[in-house]
């Protein structure tokens, strides 16, 4: 993310670099509903509408929080290094149609509503780990707060004037730390304090529709263009274009590293699979993208690829649900991108740092360490400490009677798919029921 500056520059409105940012945030916002229809298609068919939901909610309530206080925690004048505040943003009054954020060509406006996509989408990833078992109020409410006391605060550590990390000189170019180790990082805070899923390790938990996983993917592949490019704030320099370049270059490396992995260790090339690798590509990417060269992100996108696949097993060796493998491609994918920019930072990119494979020893490895496990322990024991609070006075979980049953139907009253017409509805007689489709296994893991 190309940082705030604390002195204004003498800079005027570019009507080229203002279009981009806006074009940049729709495609960031169309991530959120890429990533409904991702995890959508990942769990069985009574939880499609929930997980479609989880995601959907985080663009009404975040937005809102956005516009009340959000912003002006996460980019507001600092206080110690670990919050923002700006009295002239609440409510978003005080800002000029034309007021440029600081340093940069484009409006305030631009600048805030491109970070609101962040913002809402960083929620909505972990929910992946939470399918068939939360209630919807109490994920609303979980939102509403982790929005509020994780994500802008760390947003302002990482990316804010005077932010703690800022400062340190930790680089995320567009969100390894502040987004996908967020997310990730919450995910397994949250599933230690609410458990399995009934039936975890014993029952067939196959994704549902791979045509809508895979349409997902393809839709956050293409609004992650928005998301990494975008984040430079403008394409004077040519460094959003490296980070462009470096986002499909890792992104295809990764999906080759996982079908890969996954033919040697489980004898097939699996469509999930394609999918799971590219988005672990693009997680990894995020943070370094600006920061390495082509070459560079083939190795983050390899590394990421190998290592993603080799985590989603984890669960099942250490007994976390984490029902659709947010940790092991958000929090790991985010780790494993932010930590090789100590190693493969080029110092022609984004800055002048380089990593240790170019002449920078080990001193920017260190600070990406620092960055990294900071937000990975603050975000984990936060998220565990407000699921617990909600688990103990509305509840987080749904009956186990709901679960079994169906969450769709028990908080939505809705199903997904309605098949009382298939097959020629009247001359279908008794003697020949509809056939029930029964999907087929799509990942092997090591159980």
């Amino acid at each position: 993310m190309a940082p705030a500056i604390t002195l204004a520059a003498e800079t005027e409105l570019s009507a080229a670099n203002t279009g981009f940012m806006l074009i940049c945030s729709a495609l960031v916002m169309l991530m959120t509903p890429a990533l409904a229809f991702f995890y959508g298609g990942m769990v069985r068919v009574k939880s499609t509408l929930n997980m479609l939901m989880m995601s959907f909610i985080s663009l009404g309530i975040v937005t809102v929080l956005w516009v009340l206080y959000g912003f002006s925690l996460a980019f507001g004048t600092d206080s110690a290094g670990l919050i923002g505040w700006n009295s002239d943003w609440v409510g978003l009054s005080g800002i000029g149609l034309t007021e440029l954020w600081d340093g940069y060509t484009i409006p305030v406006f631009v600048f805030l509503v491109f970070q609101l996509m962040f913002a809402v989408l960083t929620p909505a990833l972990i929910s992946g780990a939470l399918a068939d078992r939360v209630k919807f109020t109490a994920w609303a409410l979980f939102v509403a707060l982790w929005a509020t006391v994780v994500y802008f605060p760390v947003a302002h550590w990482v990316w804010g004037a005077g932010g703690w990390a800022f400062e340190l000189g930790v680089i995320d170019f567009a969100g390894g730390t502040a987004v996908h180790i967020n997310a990730g990082a919450a995910a397994l805070g949250v599933i230690l304090v609410i458990g399995r899923r009934i039936g975890f390790k014993k029952d067939p938990m196959r994704p549902h529709s791979l045509p809508l996983v895979m349409l997902g993917a393809g839709l956050l592949w293409f609004g992650w263009f928005g998301f990494n490019a975008g984040s430079w704030l403008g394409n004077d320099d040519g460094v959003g274009a490296l980070m462009f370049v470096n986002t499909q270059v890792a992104t295809g490396a990764a999906m080759l590293a996982w079908l890969a992995y996954e033919k040697i260790r489980h004898g097939a090339f699996t469509t999930l699979g394609a999918a799971s690798g590219a988005v672990a590509g693009l997680v990894a990417i995020t943070p370094a993208g600006g920061a390495v060269s082509p070459l560079g992100a083939i190795a983050v996108g390899v590394v990421a690829g190998l290592l993603c696949a080799m985590a989603v097993g984890l669960k099942y060796r250490f007994g976390y649900d984490d029902s659709l493998d947010v940790i092991g491609v958000h929090l790991v994918g985010g780790i494993a991108g932010s930590l090789l920019v100590g190693f493969f930072a080029t110092g022609k990119g984004q800055s002048d740092v380089a990593g240790l494979f170019y002449g920078g020893g080990l001193d920017q490895f260190w600070k990406q360490c620092a960055g990294v496990f900071a937000v990975l322990a603050y975000s984990l024991v936060v998220s565990a400490v407000l699921a617990f609070l909600l688990d103990k006075t509305i509840g987080m979980r749904v009956s186990e009677d709901d679960e079994v049953a169906g969450i769709d139907q028990a908080e939505h009253a809705e199903t997904a798919y309605d098949f009382s017409g298939a097959g020629g509805g009247a001359a279908r007689t008794a003697a020949a029921p509809a056939p029930v489709a029964v999907p087929a296994e799509n990942r092997k893991v090591d159980a």
